[in-house]
């Protein structure tokens, strides 16, 4: 839960771009869309299948009205398409049919037509079997881009990498893979990264050196992607914005990565079962931000609890330690925590 504190605010901004209608003058007016951008649209439709008929609105001349769907309030330009599954099965009733409200099929290129859009959404779909469409990668205004659980399989296409005003990206999936990160280079936006669960095991140890590049990184989420190799040190610390570090499930073993205590902005930090070994660093506890600290299950870890725990902690609120090699017994105020 704590993943989603520092995105908070970059998700509101994107999507207050997402509107249909605007105020002038006190009256609420109807914004029209372009013509062109509603024939990419009923081209798109035609390549999904969609047994819910969730696209029923999509007919008309006026494109900003139909669901999902969001128009620049100037122009009338497509700048944003969510087509997510607001009931995915593991979130529904069994007994519910919102389940299945899975859009599948073939994603055309009409796409491309829209040169506006900015948000892009089909998370929690069943697009099984296909892959990560290249042409993604040509979506140039694209600032979101969300592919999270939505059945694409095989490598995530690099030209990705061509996207230099994308702030927002997951692509969380166990069917989707990637031999390197070297074309995150060019992410220079980036400001939310999520990448759970997909098979980053061939990657190599660079991956850290790479993610580093991007300045402007808050949230970083990597849990389950079978990284490994060591994370202990970098010879910089250059995404000194990142909130959010999530990292978990990994085989690094490795020492703790002691860059991080030099990381004020840091609110949230996740690397359990990631067998790493040696000495929690003291300065954790100056982290003047720090809310979440999960570091279980590594095995291997040490720490005297007294000389850890006398340090600030000021806004921790979650802070769990526990099968690794701590000795020693809390201070009274932390007494509630799990070690």
């Amino acid at each position: 839960m704590m993943g989603r504190f520092s995105v908070s605010s970059l998700v509101v901004a994107i999507l207050c771009l997402v509107t249909r209608e605007f105020v002038c003058k006190g009256e609420t007016q109807l914004v029209i869309c372009l013509e062109y951008d509603r024939e990419a649209l009923i081209d798109l439709k035609r390549g999904l299948k969609d047994p819910e008929d969730r696209l029923s609105s999509w007919s008309g001349s006026n494109c900003c009205q139909w669901r999902g769907i969001a128009c620049e309030n100037s122009t009338g330009a497509v700048i944003g398409i969510d087509l997510h599954n607001p009931y995915p099965l593991n979130f529904a009733d069994s007994t519910s049919r919102y389940g299945y409200w899975n859009l599948s099929g073939d994603i055309r290129p009409s796409l491309l037509k829209l040169k506006s859009l900015r948000h892009l959404d089909l998370s929690f779909n069943k697009f099984q079997s296909i892959p990560v469409p290249k042409f993604f990668g040509s979506l140039k205004s694209l600032q979101y881009l969300n592919l999270s659980n939505a059945g694409f399989s095989g490598a995530i296409p690099s030209n990705l990498g061509n996207l230099s005003n994308l702030q927002y990206l997951d692509v969380s999936s166990g069917s989707l893979t990637a031999d390197d990160l070297e074309w995150m280079a060019g992410l220079g936006s980036l400001k939310h990264l999520e990448m759970n669960q997909v098979d980053l095991s061939m990657i190599g140890s660079n991956w850290l050196q790479i993610l580093n590049k991007l300045p402007f990184l808050t949230d970083l989420h990597l849990s389950g992607c079978g990284l490994s190799g060591s994370i202990s040190s970098l010879d910089y610390v250059n995404f000194t914005s990142l909130a959010v570090i999530a990292i978990g499930g990994n085989n690094f073993n490795s020492k703790f990565p002691v860059w991080l205590v030099n990381i004020s902005s840091l609110v949230s930090i996740d690397i359990s079962s990631s067998s790493l070994y040696g000495r929690v660093p003291l300065g954790l506890s100056q982290l003047p931000n720090l809310k979440y600290l999960d570091l279980s299950m590594n095995n291997d870890l040490t720490a005297s609890c007294f000389q850890l725990f006398r340090g600030n902690w000021k806004k921790i609120e979650f802070l769990e330690l526990g099968s690794n090699k701590l000795h020693g017994k809390l201070p009274a105020p932390l007494e509630n925590f799990a070690i």
